[in-house]
């Protein structure tokens, strides 16, 4: 139970970083006119954040 205070913060920071994400699709969408696209450079700047960051939890999981 030592590590319950890190999965509990875990699990904020990634709730957080969901509703951000959500606030931010939803601020572009609120614009009637304008579609929301992810084109291939939203892709090349959002993968080498997300992948290096799955490794680790992974990893971490694995070899808890």
């Amino acid at each position: 139970m030592d590590d319950s205070i890190f999965i509990i913060f875990i699990a904020f920071g990634c709730l957080w970083a969901v509703m951000g994400t959500a606030i931010v699709v939803l601020f572009f969408k609120s614009d009637g006119e304008q579609e929301f696209k992810v084109g291939k450079w939203g892709l090349i700047v959002a993968l080498p954040i997300v992948i290096p960051m799955a490794i680790a939890f992974v990893y971490a999981a694995i070899h808890r």
